[in-house]
């Protein structure tokens, strides 16, 4: 059996997913997590520091999808591309779900500055992921770009097509 802090985590990666982060309260997380009240605020002082927590635990566990998907390929191209074909591979594994982070930024108000900070460090990565596979600022923002919309396109309409069509500019773009 999982400890508290990890049932705590797992019920949130499920719940932020189906219902989002504002129609999540901590009273549904405790009682789906099966953990007691005092288990939770130990852990957690409010759902902003859960949501943090969740980033965090999310950030790395995609990222670590991203490096083992990509790995198998040598040159920069083959692993921009394979980077596009793990979308994809997440589309299906998630049924769509989308960015976890874009989606929490669209519930939270702005000045949220603690998970504001998250979701941009998430995206600073992703930058630099690129800009370290293609040392021209101008075309790595250009398949950043590409990447991120076809996140949200692919979530959007419920299709691969956006990412497929990115992967061809990105061949004609190296």
């Amino acid at each position: 059996m999982s400890s508290p802090k990890e049932r705590i985590i797992t019920t949130t990666f499920h719940l932020f997913a189906r219902q989002g982060y504002n129609s999540t309260g901590i009273n549904q997380i405790i009682a789906e997590a099966k953990v007691a009240k005092a288990s939770f605020y130990q852990y957690f002082k409010s759902k902003e520091d859960l949501c943090v927590e969740f980033l965090n635990v999310r950030h790395e566990y995609w990222f670590n999808e991203l490096h083992q998907f990509t790995s198998k390929e040598n040159d920069i191209k083959s692993k921009i591309i394979s980077s596009f074909d793990f979308l994809i591979y997440m589309n299906e594994k998630e049924n769509f779900r989308g960015c976890s982070f874009l989606n929490i930024l669209s519930e939270i108000p702005m000045d949220n500055v603690k998970i504001l900070n998250v979701i941009q460090n998430h995206k600073i990565d992703l930058r630099n992921y690129f800009s370290a596979l293609v040392k021209d600022e101008n075309i790595s923002d250009h398949i950043y770009l590409l990447f991120e919309s076809s996140i949200i396109e692919s979530q959007l309409f419920k299709s691969n097509e956006l990412i497929e069509k990115s992967k061809k500019i990105i061949i004609n773009l190296i």
